[in-house]
């Protein structure tokens, strides 16, 4: 693996690079992006494409990247212009993406902006909850997560992404009835270290989230958009808003193996079944449903 930098106005971008640049098996690239999720995270999933080039990289603020423009928001936009970015000093474009959680939706802006960048598109789980019929109610569920990292710290903000995660189905009365969880229910710490500054938790990313793609420049791209969603996510957030993403683009989501973070392994705590993952992400890549 080469570890590159890439320097332009608003950041220094770091990524990194598996395999000969151009490639070596007549395939493009494959890029795989997340967000908040930096390149770390796909580590497992690109040591499952031992054949493949692949490219992954931290965003703008995020791991290793570091930001000059005065700035601590996360957009679409302005990610997909770093994507871009690094893709043109790949110079190996168009690439394939994998593309996970805030990641896909900045991939999303990538072919609305970009459509000459990417081929296919796997965009894995796009937390666009605006997109949902509860979305003024997710937005609130979303609300009451920074309210309670803002007051308790990050033990107390992260419990609640957990509790509002993992809820099944819509976002009703009994969800907002519910007692705020315990940060020790889940393993996590309960003193408040003092920062407010999780891309996650505070209102940093909310323009992510909120983010409504445009469906007409989508279907004028020439790129293959798959929308996929993990098997065990079907019935929460992540997975209600993959089947909404979907269905403004006409189509029906694919179904991937595990949960959101399906294509880790236990470094993170939550394993998924990154064999089974990259097996599915292989034959989709290769022209599958």
């Amino acid at each position: 693996m080469e570890t590159h930098t890439l320097r332009t106005a608003g950041a220094d971008l770091v990524y990194d690079v598996r395999g000969p640049l151009p490639p070596t098996d007549g395939r493009p690239p494959l890029f795989m992006i997340g967000q908040p999720m930096d390149a770390a995270g796909f580590a497992a999933l690109a040591a499952r494409f031992p054949e493949r080039t692949v490219a992954t990289y931290d965003p703008r603020g995020l791991g290793r990247s570091t930001r000059k423009d005065g700035r601590v928001d996360h957009t679409p936009q302005t990610q997909a212009d770093d994507v871009h970015a690094v893709i043109e000093a790949l110079g190996a474009g168009p690439v394939e993406m994998f593309a996970s959680s805030g990641g896909a939706i900045t991939a999303l802006a990538v072919v609305a902006q970009y459509p000459a960048d990417v081929t296919t598109l796997v965009a894995h789980e796009p937390p666009l909850i605006t997109l949902t019929p509860d979305g003024p109610a997710a937005v609130r569920a979303r609300d009451a997560v920074r309210e309670a990292y803002e007051k308790r710290g990050w033990g107390a903000g992260m419990a609640a992404f957990v509790a509002m995660a993992s809820w099944p189905g819509e976002f009703t009365d009994a969800y907002f009835a519910q007692p705020e969880p315990d940060p020790a229910a889940f393993g996590l710490p309960t003193q408040d270290d003092g920062s407010r500054d999780d891309p996650l938790l505070s209102d940093r990313s909310w323009a992510v989230s909120g983010y409504r793609p445009d469906a007409g420049l989508l279907a004028a791209a020439p790129t293959r958009v798959v929308i996929a969603v993990g098997e065990e996510s079907q019935d929460v957030q992540t997975g209600r808003t993959s089947v909404a993403t979907a269905e403004l683009l006409g189509q029906r989501v694919s179904v991937f193996p595990s949960h959101h973070s399906g294509f880790c392994d236990a470094e993170f705590g939550y394993p998924g079944k990154p064999d089974e993952f990259a097996h599915r992400l292989r034959q989709v890549l290769d022209g599958a449903s």
